[in-house]
């Protein structure tokens, strides 16, 4: 089997994520054998683990130097989230294919997500995936298991709570603004309305939220500008079957026990995963409480759990597939354009203190 050529582009906290995992899936025949990222502390601390797995790097300060080298079959964008879009638009338009897994989220605007998507079309040779990765926690993915399954019945309200601690700390503070990220709900929260998408089994048609900077940074300066991110919302979210979804988020929530909630209920019954505790209970309306079942879900083909509970492994497991013709983009354009239109839509409710159609914001410039 040949040997896939991976490349790296943005090598900080996420990009170095992506290299362990693929360290840990070298029995599938691949290497990663560049990176280019503009920040040399960066680089330096991913040469020496590179070294550490016996790969040895070319480094580039920028991803075009990159692309013209022409050494890798992959190239994983793991940049800050501003970044993404011309990045992308330059892979795509690179006459040798590079097949593309972009970090979540895919643009932080409507219409640049829109742009990658048009001009990915005309791609027959590539095969992008958008970092939706939480769709492989194993509790999760033996969720939409059982919702495949119809064990629920018809879907008709998802609530997602996430309750965690605040954002980290990344190169130059570049995730402290909304212009930098798109803002929380695209940043942290397209992981959660992608679920919901899937779940329903629906497009999304209208989004009601509020939400706030109550806590987290506000005594922090960078630049001498004050971060604008915000640390809590809530969100609800109507689909064009009925379902509506709900988002919980608090990010200065650290005495929790799960950092996620997530509990779909259909009609004849309710599923519900616990993350990072592992576990999912089931149980239907017919047989009730006393009947709920609680199972702990793990997947073994899991060889490093890294910062997602092993999903960015699944995530590369499936991608790797796809590229070697085996399927399809698990996670396409399509998919990576509506989390960031429910996110930009959510953001736009809350700043505007109104209801927000999906068509407006897919129309948006």
């Amino acid at each position: 089997m040949a040997i896939v050529k991976y490349g790296i582009v943005g090598i900080g906290m996420m990009g170095r994520e992506h290299l362990i995992n693929l360290h840990h899936l070298r029995d599938q025949s691949l290497s990663v054998v560049c990176i280019a990222d503009p920040h040399p502390p960066s680089q330096l601390l991913a040469i020496e683990l590179a070294r550490s797995f016996g790969w040895e790097l070319k480094v580039f300060s920028g991803h075009q130097e990159l692309l013209k080298s022409e050494m890798c079959d992959v190239i994983v964008v793991s940049s800050p989230n501003m970044t993404h879009h011309q990045i992308l638009m330059d892979i795509i338009s690179y006459p040798k294919p590079h097949h593309v897994l972009v970090e979540k989220p895919l643009c932080t605007t409507v219409a640049d997500c829109k742009q990658v998507l048009e001009a990915a079309k005309k791609r027959l040779d590539m095969v992008v995936q958008v970092g939706l990765e939480y769709r492989y926690m194993p509790p999760v993915a033996k969720l939409i298991e059982k919702v495949n399954g119809r064990d629920f019945g018809n879907i008709k309200m998802v609530a997602i709570r996430e309750h965690r601690f605040p954002f980290l700390v990344k190169v130059n503070n570049w995730n402290r603004f909304n212009v930098n990220t798109g803002g929380t709900l695209v940043e942290k929260c397209c992981h959660f309305f992608d679920l919901m998408r899937l779940f329903a089994g629906a497009n999304p048609v209208s989004v009601m939220a509020s939400g706030g900077m109550d806590v987290n940074h506000k005594d922090e300066v960078y630049d001498g500008k004050v971060p604008d991110i915000i640390d809590n919302a809530y969100v609800i979210i109507e689909f064009d079957n009925g379902c509506r979804g709900m988002l919980d988020l608090c990010m200065f929530a650290e005495g929790s026990k799960n950092e996620q909630e997530i509990s779909v209920t259909g009609d004849i019954g309710k599923g519900e995963a616990l993350v990072p505790e592992g576990i999912v209970r089931f149980g239907s309306r017919a047989e009730g409480r006393d009947h709920v079942q609680t199972i702990k879900a793990e997947d073994e083909r899991i060889k490093y759990e890294g910062l997602h509970h092993g999903s960015s492994y699944l995530e590369h497991l499936t991608f790797l597939s796809a590229i070697r013709g085996e399927g399809r983009a698990d996670v396409d354009l399509e998919d990576g354009l509506m989390a960031v239109a429910m996110g930009v839509a959510a953001q736009l409710s809350i700043e505007q203190r109104r209801y927000v159609t999906i068509d407006e914001v897919l129309s948006l410039e």
